[in-house]
Protein backbone atom coordinates (compact mmCIF):
# COMPACT_ATOMS: atom_id res chain seq x y z
CA UNK A 1 0.00 0.00 0.00
CA UNK A 2 1.52 2.87 -1.41
CA UNK A 3 1.38 6.49 1.09
CA UNK A 4 -1.38 8.01 -1.37
CA UNK A 5 -3.52 4.99 -0.42
CA UNK A 6 -2.86 4.96 3.00
CA UNK A 7 -3.68 8.71 3.14
CA UNK A 8 -6.96 7.80 0.90
CA UNK A 9 -8.08 5.33 3.44
CA UNK A 10 -7.45 7.46 6.40
CA UNK A 11 -9.34 10.24 4.72
CA UNK A 12 -12.11 8.26 4.05
CA UNK A 13 -12.26 6.56 6.93
CA UNK A 14 -11.99 9.13 9.21
CA UNK A 15 -14.42 11.35 8.32
CA UNK A 16 -17.19 8.22 7.95
CA UNK A 17 -16.17 7.21 11.35
CA UNK A 18 -17.16 10.48 12.58
CA UNK A 19 -20.60 10.72 10.49
CA UNK A 20 -21.03 7.47 12.56
CA UNK A 21 -20.23 8.83 15.95
CA UNK A 22 -22.60 11.77 15.14
CA UNK A 23 -25.10 9.69 14.09
CA UNK A 24 -25.03 7.02 17.47
CA UNK A 25 -24.50 9.98 19.82
CA UNK A 26 -28.68 10.47 19.39
CA UNK A 27 -29.44 7.08 19.68
CA UNK A 28 -27.43 6.64 22.53
CA UNK A 29 -29.15 9.61 24.45
CA UNK A 30 -32.93 9.11 23.48
CA UNK A 31 -33.86 8.81 26.99
CA UNK A 32 -32.35 12.32 28.01
CA UNK A 33 -33.37 13.73 24.75
CA UNK A 34 -37.16 13.13 24.87
CA UNK A 35 -37.48 14.48 28.39
CA UNK A 36 -35.24 18.10 27.21
CA UNK A 37 -37.08 18.43 23.81
CA UNK A 38 -40.43 16.35 24.50
CA UNK A 39 -41.37 17.32 28.12
CA UNK A 40 -44.63 18.40 27.24
CA UNK A 41 -46.04 14.84 27.33
CA UNK A 42 -45.46 11.78 29.70
CA UNK A 43 -42.50 10.14 30.39
CA UNK A 44 -43.46 6.86 28.29
CA UNK A 45 -44.99 9.01 25.56
CA UNK A 46 -41.43 11.31 24.75
CA UNK A 47 -39.69 8.52 24.92
CA UNK A 48 -41.68 7.35 21.95
CA UNK A 49 -41.09 10.41 20.17
CA UNK A 50 -37.52 10.57 20.91
CA UNK A 51 -37.07 7.01 19.85
CA UNK A 52 -39.26 7.55 16.91
CA UNK A 53 -36.93 10.67 15.90
CA UNK A 54 -34.15 8.19 15.96
CA UNK A 55 -35.72 6.13 13.37
CA UNK A 56 -36.40 8.76 11.14
CA UNK A 57 -32.95 9.02 10.46
CA UNK A 58 -32.82 5.41 8.97
CA UNK A 59 -36.21 5.95 7.13
CA UNK A 60 -34.72 9.23 5.35
CA UNK A 61 -30.95 7.42 4.35
CA UNK A 62 -32.51 5.51 1.27
CA UNK A 63 -33.45 9.06 -0.24
CA UNK A 64 -30.20 10.14 0.81
CA UNK A 65 -28.89 7.84 -1.34
CA UNK A 66 -30.36 8.62 -3.98
CA UNK A 67 -30.17 12.50 -4.02
CA UNK A 68 -26.00 12.47 -3.34
CA UNK A 69 -25.88 8.85 -5.22
CA UNK A 70 -26.99 11.08 -8.43
CA UNK A 71 -24.54 13.75 -7.61
CA UNK A 72 -21.94 11.60 -6.95
CA UNK A 73 -22.48 10.06 -10.07
CA UNK A 74 -22.58 13.42 -12.29
CA UNK A 75 -19.96 16.04 -10.47
CA UNK A 76 -17.75 13.06 -8.63
CA UNK A 77 -16.96 11.34 -5.53
CA UNK A 78 -14.61 14.26 -3.73
CA UNK A 79 -17.58 16.98 -4.07
CA UNK A 80 -20.26 14.72 -2.83
CA UNK A 81 -19.21 13.42 0.57
CA UNK A 82 -17.40 16.46 1.43
CA UNK A 83 -21.02 18.02 1.50
CA UNK A 84 -22.36 15.11 3.26
CA UNK A 85 -20.08 15.62 5.86
CA UNK A 86 -20.61 19.11 6.24
CA UNK A 87 -24.04 18.46 6.44
CA UNK A 88 -23.69 15.68 9.15
CA UNK A 89 -21.41 18.10 11.36
CA UNK A 90 -23.23 20.96 11.14
CA UNK A 91 -26.62 19.29 12.25
CA UNK A 92 -24.81 17.41 15.34
CA UNK A 93 -22.96 20.59 16.50
CA UNK A 94 -26.62 22.46 16.46
CA UNK A 95 -28.32 19.93 18.52
CA UNK A 96 -25.65 20.63 21.37
CA UNK A 97 -26.46 24.40 20.95
CA UNK A 98 -30.28 23.70 20.13
CA UNK A 99 -33.02 24.91 23.22
CA UNK A 100 -34.98 22.82 24.91
CA UNK A 101 -38.49 22.46 24.48
CA UNK A 102 -39.03 24.29 28.22
CA UNK A 103 -37.20 27.44 26.52
CA UNK A 104 -38.48 27.75 23.19
CA UNK A 105 -41.24 25.30 22.90
CA UNK A 106 -43.20 23.40 19.92
CA UNK A 107 -39.96 25.00 18.09
CA UNK A 108 -37.64 22.81 19.79
CA UNK A 109 -39.11 19.18 18.83
CA UNK A 110 -39.85 20.64 15.34
CA UNK A 111 -35.63 21.31 14.75
CA UNK A 112 -34.98 18.47 16.42
CA UNK A 113 -36.65 16.38 14.20
CA UNK A 114 -35.67 18.43 11.04
CA UNK A 115 -31.91 18.03 12.15
CA UNK A 116 -32.47 14.74 12.41
CA UNK A 117 -33.74 14.32 8.57
CA UNK A 118 -30.58 16.07 7.69
CA UNK A 119 -28.24 13.62 9.53
CA UNK A 120 -30.41 10.70 8.08
CA UNK A 121 -30.06 12.25 4.43
CA UNK A 122 -26.43 13.17 4.71
CA UNK A 123 -25.37 9.40 6.07
CA UNK A 124 -27.15 8.43 3.23
CA UNK A 125 -24.79 9.60 1.13
CA UNK A 126 -21.72 9.51 3.12
CA UNK A 127 -20.99 5.58 2.46
CA UNK A 128 -21.65 4.99 -0.97
CA UNK A 129 -19.15 8.08 -1.63
CA UNK A 130 -16.27 7.14 1.01
CA UNK A 131 -16.95 2.72 0.16
CA UNK A 132 -16.56 4.00 -3.84
CA UNK A 133 -13.65 6.36 -3.62
CA UNK A 134 -11.94 4.12 -1.56
CA UNK A 135 -12.71 1.47 -4.14
CA UNK A 136 -12.00 3.23 -7.39
CA UNK A 137 -8.19 3.45 -5.76
CA UNK A 138 -7.32 0.21 -4.80
CA UNK A 139 -5.71 -2.53 -7.12
CA UNK A 140 -7.29 -4.86 -8.62
CA UNK A 141 -7.08 -8.11 -6.19
CA UNK A 142 -7.09 -5.86 -3.09
CA UNK A 143 -10.65 -4.13 -3.06
CA UNK A 144 -11.81 -5.86 -0.50
CA UNK A 145 -9.11 -5.32 1.83
CA UNK A 146 -8.94 -1.65 1.08
CA UNK A 147 -12.16 -1.36 1.51
CA UNK A 148 -12.79 -3.13 4.52
CA UNK A 149 -11.31 -0.08 6.87
CA UNK A 150 -14.29 1.35 5.53
CA UNK A 151 -16.43 -1.31 7.54
CA UNK A 152 -14.83 -0.59 10.55
CA UNK A 153 -16.06 3.00 10.43
CA UNK A 154 -19.38 2.31 11.76
CA UNK A 155 -18.36 0.05 14.50
CA UNK A 156 -15.63 2.65 15.72
CA UNK A 157 -18.08 5.28 15.93
CA UNK A 158 -20.24 3.57 17.91
CA UNK A 159 -17.35 2.41 20.29
CA UNK A 160 -16.11 6.82 19.75
CA UNK A 161 -19.74 7.69 21.26
CA UNK A 162 -20.06 4.98 24.11
CA UNK A 163 -16.58 6.07 25.40
CA UNK A 164 -17.13 9.71 25.16
CA UNK A 165 -20.69 9.52 26.56
CA UNK A 166 -19.23 7.48 29.66
CA UNK A 167 -16.09 9.75 30.55
CA UNK A 168 -18.45 12.40 30.33
CA UNK A 169 -21.41 10.45 32.66
CA UNK A 170 -18.49 9.85 34.97
CA UNK A 171 -16.95 13.09 35.07
CA UNK A 172 -19.88 15.12 35.74
CA UNK A 173 -22.03 12.66 37.54
CA UNK A 174 -25.78 12.00 36.44
CA UNK A 175 -27.85 14.70 37.57
CA UNK A 176 -25.31 17.14 35.40
CA UNK A 177 -25.37 14.59 32.48
CA UNK A 178 -28.80 14.84 32.22
CA UNK A 179 -29.50 18.89 32.65
CA UNK A 180 -26.63 19.82 30.61
CA UNK A 181 -23.49 17.53 30.39
CA UNK A 182 -25.47 15.44 27.56
CA UNK A 183 -24.86 18.58 25.29
CA UNK A 184 -20.74 18.09 25.41
CA UNK A 185 -20.46 14.84 22.97
CA UNK A 186 -22.68 17.07 20.76
CA UNK A 187 -20.40 20.23 21.00
CA UNK A 188 -16.84 18.87 20.74
CA UNK A 189 -18.04 16.89 17.46
CA UNK A 190 -17.46 20.28 16.17
CA UNK A 191 -13.56 19.78 16.48
CA UNK A 192 -13.36 16.07 14.37
CA UNK A 193 -15.61 18.16 11.61
CA UNK A 194 -13.04 20.55 11.40
CA UNK A 195 -10.09 17.74 10.92
CA UNK A 196 -12.35 15.88 8.96
CA UNK A 197 -13.04 18.46 6.17
CA UNK A 198 -9.40 19.67 6.34
CA UNK A 199 -7.97 15.99 6.00
CA UNK A 200 -10.71 15.81 2.60
CA UNK A 201 -9.61 19.04 1.11
CA UNK A 202 -6.54 17.89 0.82
CA UNK A 203 -7.75 14.70 -1.39
CA UNK A 204 -8.05 14.48 -5.19
CA UNK A 205 -10.56 12.76 -7.22
CA UNK A 206 -11.29 9.39 -7.99
CA UNK A 207 -8.78 8.67 -11.07
CA UNK A 208 -11.60 5.89 -12.34
CA UNK A 209 -14.33 8.82 -12.36
CA UNK A 210 -11.92 11.48 -13.61
CA UNK A 211 -10.79 9.61 -16.42
CA UNK A 212 -14.49 8.63 -17.24
CA UNK A 213 -15.42 12.47 -17.05
CA UNK A 214 -12.51 13.54 -19.05
CA UNK A 215 -13.33 10.84 -22.04
CA UNK A 216 -17.05 12.24 -21.76
CA UNK A 217 -18.32 9.25 -20.82
CA UNK A 218 -20.20 9.94 -17.39
CA UNK A 219 -23.66 9.39 -16.96
CA UNK A 220 -26.06 12.48 -17.60
CA UNK A 221 -28.90 10.89 -16.06
CA UNK A 222 -27.41 7.87 -13.44
CA UNK A 223 -30.94 7.66 -11.68
CA UNK A 224 -32.85 6.48 -15.04
CA UNK A 225 -29.95 4.40 -15.79
CA UNK A 226 -29.47 2.53 -12.28
CA UNK A 227 -33.04 1.99 -12.25
CA UNK A 228 -34.83 2.65 -15.36
CA UNK A 229 -32.58 -0.45 -17.00
CA UNK A 230 -33.86 -3.77 -15.96
CA UNK A 231 -30.25 -5.29 -16.47
CA UNK A 232 -29.30 -3.04 -14.02
CA UNK A 233 -32.21 -2.53 -11.85
CA UNK A 234 -32.11 -6.74 -11.40
CA UNK A 235 -28.45 -6.40 -9.84
CA UNK A 236 -29.85 -3.66 -7.58
CA UNK A 237 -32.62 -5.99 -6.13
CA UNK A 238 -30.39 -8.90 -5.80
CA UNK A 239 -27.55 -6.79 -4.17
CA UNK A 240 -30.29 -6.01 -1.64
CA UNK A 241 -31.96 -8.94 -1.56
CA UNK A 242 -29.40 -11.78 -1.54
CA UNK A 243 -26.83 -9.90 0.23
CA UNK A 244 -27.42 -6.52 1.89
CA UNK A 245 -30.87 -7.61 3.69
CA UNK A 246 -29.16 -10.35 5.29
CA UNK A 247 -26.07 -8.31 6.30
CA UNK A 248 -28.23 -5.49 7.79
CA UNK A 249 -30.20 -7.76 10.19
CA UNK A 250 -26.79 -9.35 11.07
CA UNK A 251 -25.40 -6.48 11.57
CA UNK A 252 -28.17 -4.56 14.03
CA UNK A 253 -28.44 -8.21 15.63
CA UNK A 254 -25.35 -7.99 16.83
CA UNK A 255 -24.28 -4.84 17.62
CA UNK A 256 -27.58 -2.73 18.47
CA UNK A 257 -30.16 -5.70 19.18
CA UNK A 258 -27.35 -7.47 21.47
CA UNK A 259 -27.29 -4.18 24.12
CA UNK A 260 -31.12 -3.45 24.30
CA UNK A 261 -31.39 -7.55 25.18
CA UNK A 262 -29.02 -6.86 28.16
CA UNK A 263 -30.65 -3.86 29.17
CA UNK A 264 -34.26 -4.00 28.73
CA UNK A 265 -34.78 -8.17 29.16
CA UNK A 266 -31.96 -8.91 30.95
CA UNK A 267 -31.89 -6.14 33.33
CA UNK A 268 -28.19 -5.58 33.45
CA UNK A 269 -27.93 -1.54 34.23
CA UNK A 270 -26.48 0.68 31.41
CA UNK A 271 -23.36 1.08 32.88
CA UNK A 272 -22.43 -2.12 32.45
CA UNK A 273 -24.40 -3.10 29.18
CA UNK A 274 -22.36 -0.43 27.31
CA UNK A 275 -18.99 -1.48 28.90
CA UNK A 276 -19.68 -5.38 27.48
CA UNK A 277 -20.83 -3.82 23.91
CA UNK A 278 -17.26 -1.86 24.09
CA UNK A 279 -15.48 -4.85 24.88
CA UNK A 280 -16.47 -7.27 22.53
CA UNK A 281 -16.32 -4.42 19.44
CA UNK A 282 -13.13 -3.42 20.49
CA UNK A 283 -11.85 -7.54 20.37
CA UNK A 284 -13.85 -7.84 16.94
CA UNK A 285 -13.42 -4.50 15.16
CA UNK A 286 -9.93 -5.73 13.58
CA UNK A 287 -11.75 -8.81 11.90
CA UNK A 288 -13.40 -6.45 9.15
CA UNK A 289 -10.43 -6.33 7.97
CA UNK A 290 -9.23 -10.15 8.12
CA UNK A 291 -12.59 -10.76 6.50
CA UNK A 292 -11.87 -8.28 3.82
CA UNK A 293 -8.33 -9.62 2.99
CA UNK A 294 -10.05 -13.26 2.71
CA UNK A 295 -12.91 -12.07 0.73
CA UNK A 296 -9.67 -11.28 -1.84
CA UNK A 297 -8.68 -14.79 -1.86
CA UNK A 298 -12.18 -16.65 -1.72
CA UNK A 299 -15.05 -14.72 -2.63
CA UNK A 300 -17.38 -12.01 -1.47
CA UNK A 301 -19.92 -14.90 -1.31
CA UNK A 302 -18.84 -17.37 0.08
CA UNK A 303 -18.03 -15.16 3.56
CA UNK A 304 -21.53 -12.81 3.08
CA UNK A 305 -23.51 -15.82 2.61
CA UNK A 306 -21.34 -18.33 5.34
CA UNK A 307 -22.04 -15.39 7.47
CA UNK A 308 -25.27 -14.95 7.60
CA UNK A 309 -26.06 -18.49 7.62
CA UNK A 310 -24.06 -19.28 10.67
CA UNK A 311 -25.67 -16.11 12.04
CA UNK A 312 -28.79 -18.06 11.24
CA UNK A 313 -28.36 -21.22 12.64
CA UNK A 314 -26.62 -19.84 16.35
CA UNK A 315 -28.47 -16.58 17.27
CA UNK A 316 -31.12 -18.35 19.50
CA UNK A 317 -28.42 -20.67 21.46
CA UNK A 318 -25.76 -17.88 21.89
CA UNK A 319 -28.55 -15.67 22.92
CA UNK A 320 -29.84 -18.37 25.24
CA UNK A 321 -26.39 -18.91 26.88
CA UNK A 322 -25.85 -14.90 27.11
CA UNK A 323 -28.85 -15.08 29.30
CA UNK A 324 -27.32 -18.42 31.20
CA UNK A 325 -24.41 -16.28 31.58
CA UNK A 326 -25.91 -12.40 32.37
CA UNK A 327 -28.66 -13.05 34.70
CA UNK A 328 -29.00 -16.59 35.50
CA UNK A 329 -31.90 -16.32 37.85
CA UNK A 330 -33.70 -14.87 34.82
CA UNK A 331 -33.35 -18.29 32.96
CA UNK A 332 -33.91 -20.37 35.48
CA UNK A 333 -37.57 -18.80 36.32
CA UNK A 334 -38.04 -18.74 32.76
CA UNK A 335 -37.81 -22.73 32.42
CA UNK A 336 -39.58 -23.42 35.89
CA UNK A 337 -42.35 -20.85 36.33
CA UNK A 338 -45.43 -21.10 34.72
CA UNK A 339 -47.15 -17.81 34.21
CA UNK A 340 -50.87 -17.38 32.60
CA UNK A 341 -53.15 -14.63 31.92
CA UNK A 342 -56.64 -16.09 32.06
CA UNK A 343 -59.04 -13.43 30.26
CA UNK A 344 -61.95 -13.55 27.47
CA UNK A 345 -60.53 -13.85 24.29
CA UNK A 346 -62.83 -10.86 23.06
CA UNK A 347 -60.91 -8.75 25.72
CA UNK A 348 -57.68 -10.26 24.02
CA UNK A 349 -56.15 -7.87 21.25
CA UNK A 350 -52.98 -7.74 19.20
CA UNK A 351 -49.91 -6.37 21.39
CA UNK A 352 -47.36 -6.25 17.75
CA UNK A 353 -46.25 -2.04 18.92
CA UNK A 354 -43.40 -1.86 16.98
CA UNK A 355 -43.29 2.38 17.03
CA UNK A 356 -44.62 2.00 20.12
CA UNK A 357 -47.60 4.76 19.35
CA UNK A 358 -50.42 2.65 20.58
CA UNK A 359 -51.52 2.57 24.06
CA UNK A 360 -53.74 -0.61 25.32
CA UNK A 361 -56.50 -0.20 27.48
CA UNK A 362 -57.74 -3.60 27.76
CA UNK A 363 -56.48 -5.55 31.29
CA UNK A 364 -55.58 -8.28 28.91
CA UNK A 365 -52.71 -6.50 26.94
CA UNK A 366 -51.80 -4.26 29.96
CA UNK A 367 -51.43 -7.36 31.87
CA UNK A 368 -49.32 -9.07 29.03
CA UNK A 369 -47.64 -5.43 27.83
CA UNK A 370 -46.51 -5.55 31.71
CA UNK A 371 -45.35 -9.01 32.05
CA UNK A 372 -43.40 -8.43 28.74
CA UNK A 373 -42.09 -5.45 29.89
CA UNK A 374 -40.67 -7.25 33.37
CA UNK A 375 -39.44 -10.10 30.75
CA UNK A 376 -41.47 -12.46 32.29
CA UNK A 377 -42.56 -15.19 29.57
CA UNK A 378 -46.14 -15.71 29.73
CA UNK A 379 -48.58 -17.44 27.50
CA UNK A 380 -52.53 -16.94 26.94
CA UNK A 381 -55.84 -19.05 28.40
CA UNK A 382 -59.05 -18.17 27.12
CA UNK A 383 -61.26 -17.57 30.49
CA UNK A 384 -64.91 -17.39 30.65
CA UNK A 385 -66.65 -15.00 28.39
CA UNK A 386 -67.05 -12.11 30.84
CA UNK A 387 -64.53 -12.24 33.29
CA UNK A 388 -62.12 -10.51 34.35
CA UNK A 389 -58.36 -11.00 33.90
CA UNK A 390 -56.05 -13.08 36.16
CA UNK A 391 -52.77 -13.92 36.03
CA UNK A 392 -52.32 -17.86 37.55
CA UNK A 393 -48.34 -17.99 38.84
CA UNK A 394 -47.87 -21.46 39.68
CA UNK A 395 -51.33 -23.03 39.88
CA UNK A 396 -52.03 -19.93 42.14
CA UNK A 397 -54.51 -17.17 40.93
CA UNK A 398 -53.62 -13.21 41.22
CA UNK A 399 -56.10 -10.41 40.70
CA UNK A 400 -54.66 -7.80 38.02
CA UNK A 401 -55.80 -4.63 39.22
CA UNK A 402 -54.84 -2.70 35.95
CA UNK A 403 -52.89 -0.08 37.48
CA UNK A 404 -50.62 1.82 35.66
CA UNK A 405 -47.60 2.30 37.43
CA UNK A 406 -47.33 -1.64 37.45
CA UNK A 407 -49.08 -4.44 39.51
CA UNK A 408 -47.30 -4.73 42.69
CA UNK A 409 -49.58 -8.36 43.59
CA UNK A 410 -48.51 -9.54 40.20
CA UNK A 411 -44.63 -8.31 40.63
CA UNK A 412 -44.54 -9.75 44.03
CA UNK A 413 -45.53 -13.03 42.86
CA UNK A 414 -43.34 -13.90 40.18
CA UNK A 415 -40.48 -12.64 42.00
CA UNK A 416 -41.64 -15.09 45.31
CA UNK A 417 -42.15 -17.72 42.36
CA UNK A 418 -38.01 -16.77 40.99
CA UNK A 419 -37.94 -14.06 39.19
CA UNK A 420 -35.10 -12.05 39.92
CA UNK A 421 -35.67 -8.38 41.13
CA UNK A 422 -34.22 -5.46 39.66
CA UNK A 423 -30.91 -5.09 40.64
CA UNK A 424 -30.17 -8.76 41.57
CA UNK A 425 -26.85 -9.53 42.81
CA UNK A 426 -26.47 -12.02 40.22
CA UNK A 427 -26.81 -10.24 37.32
CA UNK A 428 -23.71 -9.28 35.87
CA UNK A 429 -22.20 -5.85 37.01
CA UNK A 430 -18.86 -4.68 35.90
CA UNK A 431 -17.04 -2.35 38.90
CA UNK A 432 -15.15 -0.49 36.22
CA UNK A 433 -14.42 -0.54 32.65
CA UNK A 434 -11.26 -3.16 33.34
CA UNK A 435 -13.10 -5.56 35.27
CA UNK A 436 -13.28 -8.57 32.46
CA UNK A 437 -11.44 -11.22 34.40
CA UNK A 438 -14.24 -12.78 35.84
CA UNK A 439 -15.41 -15.64 34.98
CA UNK A 440 -19.50 -14.03 34.82
CA UNK A 441 -18.33 -11.08 32.58
CA UNK A 442 -15.53 -12.51 30.48
CA UNK A 443 -18.35 -15.51 29.15
CA UNK A 444 -20.42 -12.80 28.23
CA UNK A 445 -18.28 -10.29 26.68
CA UNK A 446 -16.77 -13.94 24.75
CA UNK A 447 -20.54 -14.56 23.62
CA UNK A 448 -20.67 -10.89 22.62
CA UNK A 449 -17.59 -11.43 20.78
CA UNK A 450 -19.13 -14.22 18.61
CA UNK A 451 -21.80 -11.48 17.75
CA UNK A 452 -19.61 -9.02 16.68
CA UNK A 453 -17.54 -11.87 14.47
CA UNK A 454 -20.38 -12.49 12.41
CA UNK A 455 -20.84 -8.88 12.27
CA UNK A 456 -17.43 -8.55 10.69
CA UNK A 457 -17.93 -11.42 8.34
CA UNK A 458 -21.02 -10.23 6.76
CA UNK A 459 -20.03 -6.68 6.94
CA UNK A 460 -16.62 -6.64 5.84
CA UNK A 461 -16.67 -7.68 2.07
CA UNK A 462 -20.05 -6.24 1.21
CA UNK A 463 -18.15 -2.68 0.38
CA UNK A 464 -16.19 -4.47 -2.39
CA UNK A 465 -19.15 -6.41 -3.84
CA UNK A 466 -21.40 -3.95 -4.17
CA UNK A 467 -18.54 -1.73 -5.70
CA UNK A 468 -17.56 -4.81 -8.26
CA UNK A 469 -21.43 -4.80 -9.27
CA UNK A 470 -21.95 -1.82 -11.01
CA UNK A 471 -20.35 0.10 -13.80
CA UNK A 472 -18.46 3.34 -12.97
CA UNK A 473 -20.56 5.66 -14.84
CA UNK A 474 -23.32 4.89 -11.83
CA UNK A 475 -21.75 3.27 -9.14
CA UNK A 476 -22.12 5.63 -6.53
CA UNK A 477 -26.33 5.47 -7.18
CA UNK A 478 -26.61 1.88 -7.91
CA UNK A 479 -24.53 0.57 -4.63
CA UNK A 480 -25.95 3.48 -2.15
CA UNK A 481 -29.88 2.68 -2.48
CA UNK A 482 -29.67 -1.43 -1.87
CA UNK A 483 -27.07 -0.46 0.69
CA UNK A 484 -29.40 2.04 3.09
CA UNK A 485 -32.68 -0.05 2.40
CA UNK A 486 -30.54 -3.21 3.97
CA UNK A 487 -29.33 -1.47 6.78
CA UNK A 488 -31.24 1.49 7.39
CA UNK A 489 -34.91 -0.28 7.10
CA UNK A 490 -34.24 -3.96 7.78
CA UNK A 491 -31.53 -2.87 10.22
CA UNK A 492 -32.67 -0.01 11.36
CA UNK A 493 -35.74 -1.27 12.21
CA UNK A 494 -34.79 -4.59 13.27
CA UNK A 495 -34.39 -3.71 17.62
CA UNK A 496 -38.04 -2.19 17.80
CA UNK A 497 -39.64 -4.74 15.61
CA UNK A 498 -38.13 -7.73 17.36
CA UNK A 499 -38.96 -6.17 20.75
CA UNK A 500 -42.56 -5.47 19.72
CA UNK A 501 -42.49 -9.36 18.47
CA UNK A 502 -41.29 -10.89 22.17
CA UNK A 503 -44.22 -8.29 23.68
CA UNK A 504 -46.45 -10.09 21.61
CA UNK A 505 -45.74 -13.87 22.17
CA UNK A 506 -44.28 -13.40 25.87
CA UNK A 507 -41.18 -15.09 24.78
CA UNK A 508 -37.67 -13.24 25.37
CA UNK A 509 -36.55 -15.10 22.27
CA UNK A 510 -39.01 -14.89 19.82
CA UNK A 511 -37.61 -11.54 18.37
CA UNK A 512 -34.70 -13.66 17.12
CA UNK A 513 -37.01 -15.00 14.30
CA UNK A 514 -36.79 -11.62 12.67
CA UNK A 515 -32.96 -11.50 11.95
CA UNK A 516 -33.15 -15.67 11.66
CA UNK A 517 -35.59 -14.99 8.90
CA UNK A 518 -33.87 -12.29 6.45
CA UNK A 519 -30.69 -13.80 6.80
CA UNK A 520 -31.97 -16.86 5.48
CA UNK A 521 -33.97 -15.31 2.40
CA UNK A 522 -30.29 -13.67 1.61
CA UNK A 523 -28.40 -16.91 1.69
CA UNK A 524 -30.64 -18.58 -0.63
CA UNK A 525 -31.31 -15.86 -3.04
CA UNK A 526 -27.71 -14.74 -2.14
CA UNK A 527 -26.43 -18.39 -3.27
CA UNK A 528 -28.67 -19.21 -6.48
CA UNK A 529 -28.83 -15.66 -8.45
CA UNK A 530 -25.74 -13.69 -7.08
CA UNK A 531 -22.65 -13.34 -8.72
CA UNK A 532 -19.67 -13.47 -7.29
CA UNK A 533 -17.22 -10.34 -7.93
CA UNK A 534 -14.24 -10.15 -6.74
CA UNK A 535 -12.48 -11.16 -9.88
CA UNK A 536 -14.08 -7.77 -11.40
CA UNK A 537 -11.74 -5.00 -13.08
CA UNK A 538 -14.03 -1.61 -11.90
CA UNK A 539 -11.25 0.06 -13.85
CA UNK A 540 -12.83 -1.29 -17.14
CA UNK A 541 -16.66 -0.83 -16.14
Amino acid sequence: MTKDERFVILASSLGTVFEWYDFYLYGSLAGIIGAQFFSAYPPATRDIFALLAFAAGFLVRPFGAIVFGRVGDIVGRKYTFLVTILIMGLSTFIVGLLPNAATIGIAAPIILIALRLAQGLALGGEYGGAATYVAEHAPNGKRGYYTSFIQTTATLGLFLSLLVILFTRSALGETDFAAWGWRIPFLVSVLLLGISVWIRLRLNESPIFQKMKDEGKSSKAPLTEAFGNWQNGKLVLLALLGGVMGQGVVWYTGQFYALFFLQSILKVDGYTANLLIAWSLLLGTGFFIVFGILSDKIGRKPIILGGCLIAALTFFPIFKMITTNANPALEKAIESVKVDVVADPAGCGDLFNPVGTRVFTSPCDTARAYLSQSSVKYSTTPGAAGSGVKVVVNGKDVAYANAKDGNPAVLAAVQAAGYPKAGDTGIVKMAHPFDIFRPQVAAVVGLLFILVLFVTMVYGPIAAMLVELFPTRIRYTSMSLPYHIGNGWFGGLLPATAFAIVASTGDIYAGLWYPVIFASITVVIGFFFLPETKDVDIKAT
